[in-house]
């Protein structure tokens, strides 16, 4: 079952070169957003979550800053890849065997019908020590298939996102990035989330990788 999230559905026009003629054409999008049935969950591994990068956030705790923190961008020697499928309990098909998400939110993004993003959303699950209290939501996975990042899809996303949550009556939306995904923090930082906490212990299995926790009002 779906249902079409209210003035989630937009019309985006965006220049791709064509290199036979090495010139520029104009490309029309037509995405969707909708909310879609949570036993289908899986199904948001389609979209691939595999990012390639050079940079990372060397974090100083300090004033002033995002809420005491100081983000220092670095370049690093070389390319790295971060597959956020890689590790079989936190690929989506093993969430519902975790966790109860009878009361989580998932919303695809879809061009001309075609699954190009998605989105979900945790709620009011005792099991996820993410959320903190009962007027909180988590995003718990964002992703956008690479032929489509940096078109405004990310966007609808996250503006679907939060309007879900404060369907659910939610006053504020939690965040999970870490400090080698630059672009999701300055994404997270632009849309009104405030970094609020750090963790550099979270992932022992990834030492050099650090936890960041974004938070944004939704009043």
């Amino acid at each position: 079952m779906q249902k079409t999230l209210n003035h989630r559905t937009l019309n985006i026009y965006v220049l791709e070169r064509v290199s036979a003629a090495n010139s520029w054409s104009k490309v029309k999008l037509m995405i969707s957003v909708s909310e879609e049935a949570i036993g289908t969950l899986s199904s948001q591994a389609e979209v691939c979550m595999i990012f390639r990068y050079d940079r990372i956030f060397e974090i100083v705790v300090e004033e002033p800053g995002f809420n005491g923190f100081k983000l220092v961008e670095k370049h690093l020697p070389d390319w790295r890849t971060k597959d956020y499928d890689a590790v079989a309990d936190d690929m989506p098909s093993a969430w519902a065997r975790r966790f109860d998400v009878s009361k989580w939110g998932f919303l695809v993004a879809r061009d001309d019908g075609n699954r190009v993003g998605g989105a979900v959303i945790a709620y009011d699950t005792i099991a996820v020590n993410m959320i903190d209290r009962a007027e909180q939501a988590v995003l718990w996975d964002l992703r956008v298939a690479p032929d489509y990042r940096s078109r405004g899809v990310g966007l609808m996303l996250f503006q679907a996102v939060e309007d879900w949550a404060r369907q659910k009556g939610c006053s504020e939306l939690k965040i999970e990035t870490q400090n080698n995904n630059v672009a999701a923090c300055k994404f997270y930082a632009r849309r009104g989330c405030t970094l609020g906490g750090i963790n550099r212990f979270a992932y022992p299995a990834s030492f050099d990788e650090v936890q960041m926790l974004w938070y944004k009002k939704l009043a």
